[in-house]
């Protein structure tokens, strides 16, 4: 049975040059190519490739983002990064990957690096963070009816803790993702701030703050017309915050 391999690079040169070598090698099926990280963690859960030949400097998101976004899917493919960096550099990347390829790729690495993968198959993200080389996100990724959403943090407006899930509310509308807000807050602490105990709001979508004729105080989002609780004890440090707006 041949491997099916996804060609992810920015370059269409690059991307024509890796297919022209993997038609050299044995048993490898092109499964199809992406010009970035989204379309590659997309492609990934659309076409169910057995290896990712992945670049890492690309727009939108980077290979290591990617790396980490497609890990944890339920059954990842093997990635072996493509980059231009010197063997120095990529010492760090190498618990992120079954392999690594320096460009310009020669034909006989590309066939060791596939051998390479099917043997070990697919590297687990707990590497990644035991590595201490788990990227930062850009994106989030959510599960609608079965497909896979991706969600830019620049568009999530808040985040709602609701039983196990988060809900992420965003310019496109609202998904659900399986972490914990505390981890996201942990992880995010630039860019989101708490309210309360079970929302976290982008700040630089925070506006001001408003209080009830019972008195209580609601944050204001610009673009969002939900009413926002704050709670006691986050209410200082969100005074703080929006005065410095």
């Amino acid at each position: 049975m041949n491997t099916k391999v996804l060609i992810v690079d920015d370059e269409p040169l690059a991307r024509e040059r890796l297919a022209a070598l993997l038609r050299e090698c044995t048993n490898v099926e092109i499964a199809g190519e992406a010009s970035n990280g989204r379309e590659a963690v997309e492609a990934v859960a659309r076409l169910a490739p057995d290896i990712v030949l992945l670049d890492i400097r690309m727009p939108l998101m980077d290979g290591l983002e990617a790396a980490r976004h497609i890990a944890g899917f339920d059954n990842p493919p093997a990635v072996i990064f493509c980059t231009a960096y010197d063997e120095h550099a990529l010492a760090a990347f190498e618990a992120n990957a079954v392999d690594y390829l320096v460009k310009p790729i020669r034909r006989e690495r590309l066939q060791a690096a596939l051998e390479r993968a099917r043997r070990f198959g697919a590297p687990q993200l707990a590497q990644m963070q035991s590595a201490g080389t788990v990227p930062h996100r850009s994106h989030l990724c959510a599960r609608v009816r079965g497909n896979l959403v991706l969600v830019a943090l620049a568009d999530v407006q808040y985040l709602l803790a609701e039983d196990k899930y988060v809900v992420v509310h965003h310019a496109g509308g609202e998904v659900l993702v399986e972490e914990a807000l505390r981890a996201l807050e942990t992880e995010f602490a630039d860019r989101f701030v708490r309210i309360h105990r079970n929302c976290l709001v982008a700040r630089e979508r925070l506006s001001g703050l408003t209080r009830s004729a019972d008195g209580r105080i609601f944050a204001q989002l610009n673009g969002v017309a939900a009413t926002l609780e704050v709670s006691r004890r986050n209410l200082p440090g969100l005074r703080k915050l929006v005065r410095s707006l």
